[in-house]
């Protein structure tokens, strides 16, 4: 089964997303601190504009944004994150990466095209990887067969999408299938691309959490295919 071979997911009409996009656009702009603004952009490598609002401050308004909104349905959490997506301020990205986090269990498999058009669209670390960890994760944990997507992503000449497949296992722990995330390692063990690299690390680093030899025989058998970094960060909490 293949889900994401569509092209850009449409905006589905919404009642609660004309709602909370008119609260969300209000309450941020009235908090912007355009004297922040400049740092948090030169951090995020200019990959977007900001608003200058920091995360408490945030977190607080989207709090009050949500206030009295039902729970939302998968055409209402597409059309959030999709209409936050078209905002230039990356802080509105953020409020939709919150968002799909707190009701990814309120999307089904159809919702993977729209997490790929995310994951693709004015991309870095700052969003992709919660995506990858708190979206996509449970969208295949919940139906197994997003794996062939999964399969297909790790593949892909997108760096954030391989860094996606590589990342989607990270909170599985027990559940994690190990002989396919060590296949994803080795695959693209000879990435240039640092994000690449450094999922590799990471995503064995998170698995050695549960079953630590496995990763420490992985990266013996393996070693001389893999960065300097990717080793580095498979083993910093395990040792050799």
């Amino acid at each position: 089964m293949r889900v994401t071979d569509a092209g850009i997911p449409a905006v589905p009409d919404s009642a609660l997303a004309d709602t909370v996009l008119e609260r969300l656009t209000t309450a941020y702009a009235a908090a912007a601190d355009p004297r922040r603004a400049p740092a948090l952009r030169a951090y995020m490598k200019d990959v977007a504009p900001f608003l200058g609002l920091t995360a408490p401050v945030r977190r607080a308004l989207s709090r009050t944004v949500l206030a009295g909104t039902p729970r939302p349905g998968e055409a209402d959490c597409t059309a959030i994150a999709l209409r936050c997506w078209e905002l230039p301020e990356r802080e509105y990205q953020y409020f939709a990466v919150d968002y799909l986090r707190l009701h990814v269990g309120r999307c089904s498999s159809a919702f993977l095209p729209v997490a790929r058009h995310l994951i693709t669209t004015v991309p870095w670390w700052d969003t992709v990887d919660l995506l990858a960890a708190h979206v996509v994760g449970p969208l295949v944990a919940a139906d197994p067969r997003l794996a062939a997507d999964m399969d297909a992503w790790i593949a892909d000449e997108d760096p954030w999408v391989a860094r996606t497949a590589l990342l989607h296992q990270l909170r599985y722990r027990q559940r994690t299938d190990a002989a396919r995330l060590f296949a994803y390692c080795v695959r693209q063990a000879g990435h240039p691309d640092f994000f690449v690299r450094k999922a590799i690390g990471w995503s064995l680093r998170e698995y050695a959490k549960t079953d630590p030899q496995a990763v420490r025989d992985f990266v013996a058998r393996e070693r001389g295919r893999f960065a300097p970094l990717s080793v580095r960060e498979a083993l910093r909490n395990i040792g050799p």
